[in-house]
């Protein structure tokens, strides 16, 4: 029987509407849950002995949190047992008799890392090539493919010129790297190794793109 928790039960004192709740509220209607655990459920653990592993759902928001606020594993842990809003986003029930640690974070994190990355390049996502098949691609060079172009070349030349025009639109794109700084406040790198600080910002920079658009999409739900 789980141990009622007094958070829960009627008890609990009025709480003021912070900025950290609404973010977290306004985060959770906008972020695609089943999608995202459509694409994870695969790599989860099946977990057929020891103790049951937490719900995968569960695992997803901690990871989530993290990219929020910038917490470390082990910050993460600590976390979950001070703030019973953290806990409430991940869908921790009040009554649980065990709260994921560390280790249990970290592994979650590795499990992402090794499997679910973005395609670099769409010549090399043959799904999306599939699903828009009229579409021309019109995606700017890897810095050293530009580099390599030969000026004196007309083909090349316009080539060149026509990559000045498309980083004149990227350029506008910058401002998710204030939110993924301003917000979630990633200022440093905070694993060893490309792989692992790779995958945590394809996650952070899809949850800015969340984040930017959240009101619109928002509105459209309440439409």
């Amino acid at each position: 029987m789980k141990q009622i928790s007094l958070a829960t039960t009627g008890f609990e004192l009025v709480t003021k509407r912070t900025r950290k709740r609404e973010f977290l509220d306004e985060m959770n209607l906008v972020i695609p849950w089943s999608q995202l655990l459509g694409l994870i459920a695969p790599h989860a653990p099946a977990g057929k002995t020891g103790r049951p592993p937490f719900a995968t759902e569960v695992m997803l928001r901690i990871h989530l949190l993290q990219q929020f606020f910038g917490h470390s594993d082990p910050a993460m842990e600590e976390a979950l047992h001070d703030i019973p809003l953290y806990r409430e986003f991940a869908k921790l029930d009040a009554g649980i008799t065990r709260l994921p640690d560390e280790s249990t974070i970290l592994r979650f994190r590795h499990m992402l890392e090794q499997n679910d990355s973005g395609c670099r390049g769409v010549e090399k996502c043959q799904e999306i090539q599939d699903k828009h098949t009229g579409v021309g691609w019109e995606i700017a060079l890897m810095p050293g493919k530009r580099k390599a172009l030969d000026k004196t070349n007309a083909s090349h030349a316009l080539t060149d010129r026509i990559e000045k025009i498309k980083f004149s639109i990227r350029v506008n794109v910058g401002h998710p790297f204030r939110v993924i700084k301003c917000h979630f406040g990633h200022r440093k790198t905070r694993y060893r190794g490309l792989a692992k600080n790779t995958s945590q910002l394809l996650v952070m920079f899809a949850l800015s793109n969340l984040w930017m658009v959240r009101k619109r999409m928002i509105q459209g739900l309440a439409a």
